[in-house]
């Protein structure tokens, strides 16, 4: 799943492109890219049409399109959506799911999902801390990029839970933005475990590990996201290539790049984890 880093490429893409236009019609091609839309593809999208696109926003790993009247358009890219920015006279993806055109009569813009998991959904506008987010966001917290973002209260929050470090790195309500693979980075760089418990650490360490995370999605954030397939890419169709400089995750059976230990791939809630046993040794009980 997209991380802050592949759902920022993606927003800066839409902010580029379609902010301050006005859609003149909606298509749904396939109902599952609008189910979590509860009152179906007609109200969608006539609630949608004449709508001028407000600006591209994001929390975390969640990204939403600001409307009029306190509405948003959120997009959920799953595990292969797509949006994409086409030209009106492109052929139709294999794969296009919800087509956007626009009253300026210029490019289209294209929801494209292979697998389904994706999606799109009307919400709500709510204030959170001075902040407006959709409804059905407004329990997540700040990501470390965002300028009301708190180090020190991130900190706190983190060691006043009894978890393993990385249960609470991927947890969207203490920090939001942090998946698998930049939670398994962050982690490498801090020479950390990811079972570490958290009410184990010092304010110090925490503090490392949460600007560590920080560093590492904006090196990513730098080369377009990380791209293991084809189906990660920004509205242009171009895929990231952070995965070149990737120092644990995927790199099982491969040589740890500060001590040369191989590193290892261990089962973490039905995915994978990856870390170096020699700079990363697990706590001891």
């Amino acid at each position: 799943m997209p991380e802050l880093p592949e759902v920022e490429v993606v927003r800066l893409g839409l902010e580029a492109h379609v902010a301050g236009r006005v859609i003149s019609s909606v298509e749904v091609l396939h109902p599952r890219a609008i189910r979590r839309h509860d009152l179906g593809s007609a109200d969608f999208c006539a609630r949608l049409v004449s709508q001028p696109m407000v600006a591209a926003k994001r929390r975390g790993k969640y990204l939403w399109v600001e409307l009029a009247d306190k509405a948003a358009m959120l997009a959920h890219l799953g595990m292969s959506g797509q949006m994409l920015v086409q030209p009106a006279e492109a052929p139709d993806e294999k794969h296009l799911r919800v087509r956007f055109r626009f009253a300026d009569g210029g490019p289209e813009l294209r929801f494209v999902d292979q697998r389904t998991f994706g999606g799109l959904a009307l919400a709500e506008l709510v204030e959170v801390d001075g902040t407006l987010v959709p409804d059905s966001v407004a329990h997540i917290a700040r990501d470390p990029m965002d300028p009301l973002f708190s180090r020190d209260a991130a900190v706190r929050a983190l060691r006043l839970r009894h978890t393993e470090i990385k249960r609470a790195l991927l947890d969207q309500t203490l920090v939001s933005g942090i998946g698998n693979i930049y939670a398994d980075e962050a982690l490498w760089r801090a020479r950390l475990h990811g079972t570490r418990m958290t009410d184990k650490l010092t304010k110090v360490k925490a503090a490392e590990l949460l600007d560590h995370a920080t560093d590492v999605m904006r090196e990513a954030l730098g080369q377009g996201g990380t791209s293991f397939d084809a189906l990660y890419v920004n509205v242009n169709g171009q895929s990231g290539y952070f995965d070149r400089s990737l120092s644990a995750y995927g790199q099982e059976n491969r040589p740890c790049k500060r001590c040369g230990a191989v590193i290892v791939r261990e089962p973490f809630m039905n995915r994978s984890s990856y870390s170096c046993p020699r700079c990363q040794p697990r706590p001891r009980l």
